[in-house]
């Protein structure tokens, strides 16, 4: 839900949140992407001084999670992406919606993405 009225979820659109950004991976044939999260919390600032730890969190993303979260820029709505997941992917991301719709609710409840209705 968004606000007070209820959305319909193949309308809504998947933003990838403003700390966030992808990167390439070291294999560009593969053209997979790593999410990059920074640490920021009080703790994990202490800890990255303390124990030498790295300041962010890299999170390797498969085929199918890459073209996902690059697509997250607020144009594309979630029936759009699962669309283009047909065509790029094929039976190959069979059963798309059940799997887009998942990996959708993982990633926002991770805090990664944040849904919009389309207005």
């Amino acid at each position: 839900m968004v606000g007070n009225k209820p959305s319909n979820l193949l309308t809504m659109l998947p933003i990838l949140k403003e700390p966030f950004t992808l990167a390439r991976t070291e294999d560009i044939e593969a053209d997979l992407a790593t999410l990059i999260i920074p640490r920021r919390g009080w703790l994990e600032r202490l800890s990255i001084r303390l124990f030498n730890q790295p300041a962010t969190i890299r999170v390797h993303m498969d085929a199918l999670g890459s073209f996902v979260l690059r697509r997250c820029t607020g144009k594309m709505t979630v029936e759009e992406l699962a669309l283009a997941l047909e065509q790029h992917f094929g039976d190959q991301a069979e059963p798309i919606l059940p799997r887009l719709v998942t990996f959708l609710q993982i990633v926002e409840g991770n805090g990664w993405i944040r849904m919009k209705s389309k207005e």
